[in-house]
């Protein structure tokens, strides 16, 4: 038979064929021409309905499904829309289901229960008879047939054969594909005679253009097609292990599949960005770019006119405000595009924890860290350990190591009536799903605990358990009064021999597993998560680098026992608030669309235990509110130290993974010399070198797959490859072949044939004090030295490396820690902060110019510059400040006499700063008293830690001389917040103190100067007396910490008293109600007294 160069399908069961392709006279536009829409499932097209609409499956949404997978939803699955989740309704045509309702605008009782006895069907069926209903639409019939029509013939009748140009001889007549005329393009019938109440159907040609003969010899199998689709959509949506493509490679941050269904919340993103609603960003962007341009007429004025009879006063505050203005710029433009996120709890379970399958989340080690437990209380650390082995995580997948870098005895018989503890405490947490899980904030708080609860026992357990509590107390508390007093010949074990860490400074790696593959079960004989441990090797004459050292012996020694592919570290008076947190930073981590470029998620800090007030700023509000959401919104937030969750891999000193790009576009048709194509055409001989560079580079972060082509590595043997590669990998991370081989494995993992014991002397291995030697660590890996604020150097590189971090603020807060309330505490702590920002800027690492070329962008630069050069900001701000009462002492002022330009500019500035504040405010959710007490302390640090960090630092840097300042405890008062009014003497506040005494002398002077020199010297004073007052009322919270508590009202009402006693005494002097309005009238009397 000659088909004359058409295709054609058809089915022979219902005696019926359709014309696919004919000439250019019959045709038609396709569908998707007609439509513009595609299947968003199946990737079919939208057919046309009788009425010559496009097939609209929701009414709501209009999402593009068509009519097969429709009715399989509305018949399979869960019968609402994959886009709006609105359940379907049923439409002409199309069956009723269970649970439709009574719809009396559709009469189709002709197909309300017509299913078509799908359940009887073989697969092969059912796709006949999807075929069938798709090439039907539009006629009134189902098209589905019945058992009997399909059961009288077999599935290879169904479908008549193809062919093209010529009959098969193998194909019997009646099985012949039927040609109609060129001309007419009609549906037709193998019989004589046409079924004339069949309506005609125009051919509706795909690509009419193109040649027949291209499709070759064959049939259209429905069949093949469905199961095509089928094995496409198990390729993208099948629920998969976490690890990514073959190549690790990160796919990048949004969805990069079109292709990818939106189908139910397991297959959904498991977060999203929330931008900053566009009313409230769009006006402080605003006010920024008009805060640069005051700024820029502030100086044009300032500059321009000079106050010549006080011209050093003039030049030195002109250099101060420009600093100050280069400092706000660096602290400004990093919260250009801050941004909120949200997080998805119920999809991550949806995904990685199917019913009766064991739970496909990843691990987690979790790092808590002690020294010394006579500063940092055993039973503070107790509970972070216990709200840690309570959390809402599989205890599989936890493990919580311990590092007490002091080898305290103390600290180890703490964990262990830890643990004993927890064997009650945790399975008590988990039936009735309290929240928090550390025991001592859990019955602080002052709510109504039996809120959402409804277990019966929930009472009873919950006083037994507070019972058990008070005891695990006494037992914590017993331990530490016997640790007062150390014996003579140290303290020995339980068996008689000495306690390794005697010498704090000279004594062996210990390792304790207290819980986890030991068999300790908890009381209800459920799994706990695995509780070690860890105290390195100390010797004397080895560098051990303080905390950033014991958290790399950590990282190595969980590599050796347990190797989970993510990190959670915490400070040891940081419990975990939120039991989800770790969940939380998991929506992170394991989203395969954005989670492969991640290094960490930081959570921010939140404290308890602090005043109404918060006289200190110690929340530090402004720091994680704005500004943290704000670098969120660039490359990431800064790690802060604890509270955050790694991914292992960034701290090896990896490269993030690269999204492969397509190649690009070149052009030959100009010259060389074409400014249009100077990025397109390339200097070949300068290629060798730039890709040498770039694979210098990269070297460090080459996977085990690619460790054969390191650089220097050429037409090697695989041997000497191996052995090269080996080596390499044992420079950079040391003589351990079991932690070498476990960097390797990104996805985490022990050897399964590896005993413990031997696990176990590996770790020793690795928490020796000379294992770091002649390798990386510090320098490219793990926690990064050279500074007491190791957490900024370290984010720093990993940001270099091109990895971003994720800022996360659950709803109920994350972490809680406790913070130094008082005042010479709490400047002892930025004093740390602000010594470690010096030595980073003294450091190779500084970011003024360091990791150029890598993946750090600007504005996240910005960030990091200023992180390091705030300290420096010190000296300025205290000569600023006391610029006021050398003023108002010399009768000088900064500012000549002020005309009306320059009073609009003076008021334009101080609007702007202003308005920024309030915006800041307004997107960031920070209240007005947080603000203040944020620029209140900023003054109050300036004055005093940042300026003793930096001489402890230049001194360190340039002369090797280490100096601390020591704080004396004078006198303490019980009571709540009783720590906030005890005062401690420091040498921290004598700056401070001297400022405030000069300025308030220097308005005593300036006030009675104005009042002996009459009306017309008020005037001048005024900008004086602001100047002064502004520096007063930032360094007020330092006056009261000096003052002591609140309810000794005489101290601070003597010194006002003094103030306002000078001022009315002085007032008194000028008035005189004695002495007439004229004043006395003096004349010589002629008389000498002499």
């Amino acid at each position: 038979m000659n088909t004359g160069g058409r295709l054609i399908a058809g089915s022979h069961n219902r005696n019926e064929f359709v014309l696919i392709n004919a000439d250019e006279n019959a045709r038609i536009k396709s569908v998707q021409e007609l439509s513009g829409q595609v299947c968003q499932i199946c990737e079919d097209e939208i057919e046309i309905t009788v009425d010559g609409e496009p097939f609209v499956a929701c009414n709501e949404c209009a999402f593009p499904v068509c009519r097969p997978c429709y009715e399989y939803e509305r018949r399979e699955g869960n019968q609402a829309c994959p886009q709006c989740k609105t359940r379907y309704k049923r439409l002409k045509g199309s069956p009723r289901v269970e649970g439709d309702e009574e719809e009396d605008d559709i009469d189709d009782l002709e197909h309300e229960f017509d299913y078509g006895n799908f359940d009887g069907l073989s697969p092969e069926q059912v796709a006949e008879a999807m075929l069938s209903s798709r090439m039907n639409t539009g006629r009134d019939i189902s098209g589905i047939p019945t058992h009997g029509e399909l059961d009288s013939s077999p599935l290879s009748s169904k479908i008549p054969l193809l062919t093209y140009g010529e009959e098969d001889t193998e194909i019997s007549s009646d099985r012949h594909a039927l040609i109609v005329p060129p001309s007419h393009g009609y549906r037709c019938h193998p019989s004589s005679f046409p079924d004339p109440s069949i309506p005609l159907a125009q051919p509706r040609p795909m690509v009419p253009k193109k040649d027949i003969a291209v499709y070759g010899y064959g049939s259209v199998a429905w069949k093949d097609r469905m199961e095509d689709w089928k094995k496409r959509q198990n390729d993208k949506l099948q629920v998969v292990k976490h690890g990514g493509n073959d190549n690790g490679n990160f796919e990048g941050d949004e969805l990069d599949d079109p292709d990818l269904p939106m189908m139910d919340e397991g297959r959904q993103p498991l977060s999203r960005k929330l931008p900053i609603p566009s009313s409230k960003i769009n006006p402080y962007r605003m006010i920024i770019i008009l805060r640069l341009v005051v700024l820029g007429l502030f100086f044009h004025y300032r500059i321009l006119h000079p106050v010549n009879d006080a011209y050093g006063l003039w030049l030195t505050s002109v250099i101060c405000e420009i600093w100050f203005a280069v400092s706000w710029i660096l602290d400004q433009f990093p919260k250009w595009y801050p941004i909120e996120r949200e997080t998805y709890l119920d999809r991550l379970s949806l995904r990685y924890e199917k019913e009766g399958k064991p739970s496909e989340l990843a691990s987690v080690d979790v790092f808590v860290s002690t020294v010394d437990p006579m500063k940092e209380p055993p039973l503070i650390t107790a509970n972070t350990v216990l709200s840690i082995l309570s959390v809402d995580y599989p205890v599989e997948k936890v493990a919580c190591y311990v590092s007490d870098d002091g080898a305290a005895m103390l600290t180890f018989e703490a964990l262990s009536e830890t643990s004993e503890f927890a064997r009650k405490w945790v399975p008590f947490c988990k039936k009735f799903n309290i929240e928090p899980r550390a025991p001592e904030w859990y019955f602080s708080q002052k709510i109504d605990y039996l809120k959402n609860k409804v277990h019966p026992a929930f009472v009873r357990e919950r006083r037994a358990m507070k019972r058990e509590y008070e005891e695990f107390k006494v037992k914590i508390n017993g331990l530490v009064a016997t640790a007062q007093k150390v014996p003579e010949d140290g303290w020995t074990m339980q068996d008689g021999t000495p306690w390794p860490g005697n010498n704090v400074r000279d004594h062996p790696g210990m390792i304790q597993v207290f819980l986890g593959q030991t068999g300790v079960r908890d009381v209800e004989g459920n799994e706990l998560p695995r509780l070690v441990y860890v105290s390195r090797e100390k010797r004397p004459g080895f560098e051990h680098h303080k905390k950033a050292g014991a958290m790399n012996a950590l990282m190595r020694v969980t590599a050796v026992l347990s190797n989970a592919p993510y990190l959670l570290n915490v400070d040891c008076d940081h419990y975990i608030n939120n039991s989800r947190a770790l969940r939380e930073a998991m929506c992170f981590m394991m989203d395969q669309t954005s989670g492969k470029k991640v290094c960490y998620v930081q959570f921010p800090q939140r404290f308890d235990g602090i005043d109404l007030h918060d006289r200190y700023s110690n929340r530090n509000v402004v720091f994680f509110d704005i500004n943290m959401k704000g670098l969120d919104g660039l490359q990431g937030p800064i790690y802060v130290g604890t509270g955050c969750v790694f991914r292992r891999q960034a701290l090896y000193g990896y490269d993030a993974p690269v999204k492969k790009r397509l190649p690009g576009k070149t052009c030959n048709c100009w010259p060389k010399w074409c400014c249009l194509c100077f990025g397109s055409r390339k200097n070949k001989k300068s290629m060798p070198k730039k890709e040498k560079k770039k694979s210098k580079n990269r070297d460090a972060s080459k996977q085990i797959h690619a460790l054969e082509n390191i650089e220097g590595i050429e037409e090697s043997t695989p041997e000497k490859s191996s052995e090269t590669s080996q080596m390499k990998l044992e420079k950079k991370f040391g003589q351990s072949p079991v932690f070498v081989a476990s960097t390797l494995l990104e996805n985490g993992g022990v050897p399964r044939d590896a005993s413990p014991a031997s696990l176990l002397r590996e770790a020793i291995q690795v928490i020796s004090c000379g294992y770091e030697d002649k390798t990386e660590w510090g320098k490219e890996v793990g926690w990064i030295y050279g500074s007491v604020t190791e957490d900024i150097l370290t984010g720093f590189k990993m940001h270099c490396h091109g990895w971003r971090s994720v800022y996360c603020i659950p709803k109920r807060p994350a972490f809680k820690g406790s913070a130094p309330i008082n005042l010479s505490d709490r400047l002892h702590q930025v004093l740390r902060w602000a010594l470690g920002s010096v030595e980073i800027f003294f450091s190779k690492h500084c970011p003024i110019w360091y990791g150029y070329g890598g993946g750090l962008k600007w504005l996240e630069r910005f960030s990091y510059i200023n992180s390091v050069v705030y300290p420096w900001t010190s000296i300025p701000l205290i000569v600023y400040c006391t610029l006021p009462a050398i003023c108002l002492l010399t009768g000088k002022f900064i500012v000549p006499e002020i005309s009306n330009y320059a009073s609009i500019v003076f008021m334009a500035l101080f609007i702007s700063i202003a308005a920024t504040g309030i915006l800041e405010m307004q997107w960031g959710g920070v209240g007005i008293d947080d603000w203040w007490r944020n620029e209140q302390f900023w003054v109050i640090g300036g004055a005093s830690s940042h300026l003793f960090a930096l001489f402890q630092g230049l001194l360190k840097v340039l002369a090797g001389v280490s100096t601390s300042f020591t704080v004396t405890s004078k006198a303490a008062d019980d009571g709540e917040f009783s720590e906030l009014y005890l005062f401690k003497w420091t040498s921290l506040l004598i700056p401070p103190t001297t400022l405030l005494i000069m300025n308030i002398v220097g308005v005593v002077v300036g006030v009675s100067d104005a009042i002996n020199n009459g009306y017309d010297s008020w005037g001048p004073l005024f900008g004086r007396l602001f100047f002064a007052l502004w520096v007063i009322l930032h360094l007020y919270p330092f006056l009261k910490g000096l003052l002591g508590k609140q309810d000794r009202m005489p101290t601070i009402i003597l010194v006002w008293s003094i103030l306002l006693a000078s001022i009315l005494t002085l007032l008194w002097v000028r008035v005189n109600p004695f002495v007439s309005k004229g004043g006395p009238v003096l004349e010589l009397c002629g008389l000498n007294c002499d």
